[in-house]
């Protein structure tokens, strides 16, 4: 196979992704588009002196791209996105797809018309953890799922979502959204459904009070989007009032909690927390013959486990009736790593993908249904359903036989 030539548009927080990508040889990062100067600095030395540099991502296309990645912020996710698609470049898109339902459906509309493959990065769907449990699951150990419960301890959350773009509801719509997005892509995964009733809670109710920073600026009228880390990352600065240096704006909840009924009867709950002093995810599935549940999540240096309660009756016990421990360690348990091998695989042959546009929709549709309910007192909030020929079309893997596309892609 030829070298694969490979763009990314935003050259920032989450550029480690596209390293995993460049590996010359076998695919080559050969053009990036970056707005900021120090973006642009950064892509010649994550990928060298002959990487092609822009500030427009439009002027990418004179590059001959094979696949792009799109790690922008959040809100700026879809008119890169809807541009390599239309132009025939198959497009990863950054974690949520988007910050608004519309948005999203108009990214899957777009690869639907203009047969594009589009692909989304969840990377928890490849994190061992996260894999054996659902195995677990598949082979029945639990009996049927009837509830999935997740508990999301954000540890340092007011350095990482509290001192930059993350703190804005304008560029996230909110961290029931942003950082959530992931855990309810997880929820529904597991649970093998999609929300579809919502009601939920939450407040800022410990860094609406900090000290904040003035605005940083690069250049006229463009706020550094990366100036949280002039800041600093201090694990050491205990309790969490005492963090400084906060976001000019401040507007997301910093602890939310969620109910949701999905389309199969199963019912779950998503409670996520900024202020907490650990940083991990716990996973609870009851099944109606027992349940499973995680230690450690394996994103970091831990070493997680899963444990059974599936054989007895009992009253509190630690040993439980099956234990197993999952292999750990390193940045995101590896997950990054055969994320971008699965893209790059799909981006040349298509094929089944762990992750799913569709599901990504959903997990952002589910976060926005949340946020409405949490902001409006918790009432009842509906998921809008997506088009049923788009869940036909991503449920072929983006594979229909030739002939004419539903519609203009230029329409869009």
């Amino acid at each position: 196979m030829d070298e694969l030539r490979v763009g990314v548009v935003g050259v920032g927080q989450r550029a480690a992704l596209a390293v995993q990508a460049h590996r010359p040889g076998r695919s080559r990062v050969v053009s990036c588009a970056d707005p900021a100067a120090r973006g642009r600095a950064d892509a010649v030395d994550l990928f060298g002196s002959d990487v092609a540099v822009h500030s427009d991502y439009r002027r990418m296309l004179d590059d001959r791209l094979d696949a792009v990645f799109v790690l922008t912020p959040d809100d700026r996710h879809v008119e890169p996105g809807v541009f390599f698609l239309a132009a025939g470049v198959p497009v990863f898109v950054e974690k949520p797809l988007a910050i608004t339902v519309s948005d999203c459906d108009r990214l899957l509309r777009t690869a639907r018309q203009s047969r594009t493959r589009l692909y989304v990065g969840h990377n928890l769907r490849h994190l061992p953890m996260l894999r054996r449990m659902r195995e677990l699951i598949d082979e029945g150990a639990i009996g049927r799922v009837r509830s999935v419960w997740c508990r999301h301890f954000v540890g340092h959350g007011g350095d990482f979502y509290f001192k930059d773009w993350h703190a804005e509801r304008a560029r996230t719509t909110g961290l029931l959204l942003q950082k959530g997005a992931h855990d309810l892509d997880v929820i529904h995964w597991l649970a093998g459904g999609y929300s579809r009733d919502v009601v939920a809670m939450g407040d800022l109710a410990v860094y609406g009070g900090n000290p904040r920073r003035e605005p940083v600026l690069a250049g006229v009228g463009r706020v550094d989007e990366r100036a949280w880390a002039q800041d600093g990352f201090a694990p050491e600065v205990w309790p969490p009032t005492a963090v400084t240096g906060l976001n000019p704006i401040v507007d997301v909840e910093d602890i939310s909690m969620m109910l949701t009924r999905l389309d199969n009867g199963v019912l779950a709950s998503y409670q996520q927390c900024h202020f907490t002093p650990d940083y991990w995810r716990n996973y609870t599935v009851i099944g109606d013959e027992g349940r499973l549940e995680n230690f450690g999540d394996g994103l970091e240096d831990d070493h997680p486990s899963i444990k059974l309660w599936n054989l007895r009756r009992s009253g509190y016990r630690a040993d439980a009736d099956r234990s197993e421990s999952v292999p750990g360690g390193g940045l995101h348990g590896g997950a990054d790593r055969t994320l971008v091998a699965e893209f790059l695989r799909f981006a040349v042959d298509g094929g089944p993908t762990r992750t799913s546009p569709v599901a990504a929709r959903e997990a952002v549709a589910a976060g926005v249904a949340a946020t409405t309910s949490l902001r409006a007192g918790g009432v009842r909030a509906v998921v809008p359903p997506l088009d049923p020929d788009l869940v036909r079309y991503f449920a072929a893997h983006q594979n229909e036989p030739p002939g004419p596309p539903p519609g203009p892609a230029a329409s869009l």
